[in-house]
């Protein structure tokens, strides 16, 4: 009942403006993801279901209502910054990551997963991937586990690490979309950056979760399985229409813009209290050593070398 109590209180603090309680603050994302890793260690999360169906599609209304304050002509030169190296790091982290997986002994199937997530977008690789790649449940529980533990960490390390270098918001935001997981902890960490960190590093995201598709096309190909499920992120194509609808209609500025961000910013927060909610002792101790190190070579290889390219390259 107490965990129940604090689970509903948590989001309820998160749902009411802080500053209305006389605190002069907002919960953040990385706040919020601590609030929610910590509750994981004290209580057993008592809504497990309803947290991982309710995370996973209030991050795409969130992602949704991000579009609606973004304007297309500025959203695609900065998603065009990042896409030639979109392209080369897909391409070698899938490569490298098999390869990897192979030498250190990692099962087939759990090193391909570990791969498309940390080539792609996380856990919506893994899970859109999983399925053709007709993973089991280990295989998947410990895919997602090795990709949340580092993306929980990226979340918290990357705006320092962005200050440290002194990024600008739009190398920040570049940096942040190719070397970080799961869209949730990039809008997180671009948000904590900037707003044009956050628009940055949106844009770029997204159009490398598009890499889902052929991904899942080449995974049917190479494991001969062509009764395998394609998920397609479809709320994609609806950010774009949001965004469209943004820079064509200028009607829809001003109450109605200012609402689609606060549900965005909003809803991301709920999101990684969520997320974080979600990870438990157990998890940790069921991923392993051999694929979390597969997965920790292959995010230092994937954050070092776009970190040297974005310096060198982005403005």
């Amino acid at each position: 009942m107490l965990s129940k109590i604090i689970y509903i209180l948590v989001i309820a603090l998160i749902l009411v403006p802080m500053r209305s309680l006389g605190i002069p603050f907002e919960i953040s994302a990385p706040i919020a993801l601590a609030i929610g890793l910590v509750y994981a260690f004290i209580f057993e999360n008592p809504f497990p279901k309803f947290n991982k169906k309710c995370s996973k599609y209030l991050l795409q209304v969130a992602v949704v209502c991000l579009g609606f304050n973004m304007n297309l002509n500025e959203a695609l030169k900065s998603g065009s910054q990042g896409m030639t190296f979109t392209i080369v790091s897909v391409v070698g982290v899938m490569v490298l990551g098999v390869a990897l997986g192979y030498l250190l002994h990692v099962n087939r199937k759990t090193g391909y997963l570990i791969s498309s997530g940390t080539a792609i977008c996380g856990g919506s690789a893994i899970a859109a991937v999983g399925p053709v790649l007709k993973a089991d449940s280990d295989n998947m529980a410990v895919s997602l586990g090795v990709i949340f533990i580092l993306n929980s960490i990226a979340l918290f390390i990357f705006p320092p690490l962005g200050h440290l270098f002194d990024m600008s918001q739009t190398q920040f935001g570049t940096w942040a979309a190719i070397a970080i997981h799961d869209t949730s902890s990039v809008v997180g960490a671009g948000d904590a950056y900037g707003e044009l960190a956050c628009e940055t590093a949106t844009i770029i995201k997204l159009t490398r979760a598009l890499w889902i598709i052929p991904l899942a096309l080449v995974t049917m190909f190479i494991f001969r399985d062509k009764s395998g499920k394609i998920s397609i992120p479809w709320f994609i194509f609806i950010f774009v229409l949001a965004m469209i609808a943004n820079t064509y209609l200028p009607c829809i500025h001003g109450a109605f813009t200012d609402t689609m961000v606060w549900i965005a910013k909003r809803g991301m927060v709920i999101t990684l209290f969520m997320i974080g909610a979600s990870l438990t002792i157990k998890m940790i101790r069921n991923v392993g050593f051999k694929p979390l190190l597969l997965a920790i070579i292959l995010w230092i290889i994937i954050s070092v070398s776009s970190l040297l390219v974005v310096l060198n390259t982005v403005k």
